[in-house]
């Protein structure tokens, strides 16, 4: 009876068959500034309205800061970003 041994080949782009240098990596290059914090008001996304993330967070964030008018269903991106961040500070979570 006779065996066969299958060989194992690496996948495309990964293993020690890859081209791309550890150093090439755009999300390790230090100089690469286009990923970091941006100020809500000049994301691109901005004025979309909150996401279901960001309502439940505020919601909960309001009322520990005891401030629930703090919280509106009808904000954008942006805006619920900023008054999480106030309300992170008020209600002891920064």
């Amino acid at each position: 009876m006779a065996s066969t041994t299958a060989k194992a080949t690496p996948k495309a782009g990964r293993g020690t068959g890859s081209n791309q240098d550890a150093t090439e990596n755009p999300k390790t290059d230090p100089k690469d500034v286009s990923n970091q914090i941006k100020d809500p008001d000049q994301w691109t996304t901005g004025g979309e309205p909150m996401t279901g993330a960001q309502a439940s967070y505020l919601k909960t964030l309001s009322e520990e800061a005891k401030e629930p008018a703090a919280f509106d269903p009808d904000l954008d991106k942006a805006e619920a970003s900023k008054r999480i961040d106030d309300l992170r500070h008020k209600a002891g979570h920064a």
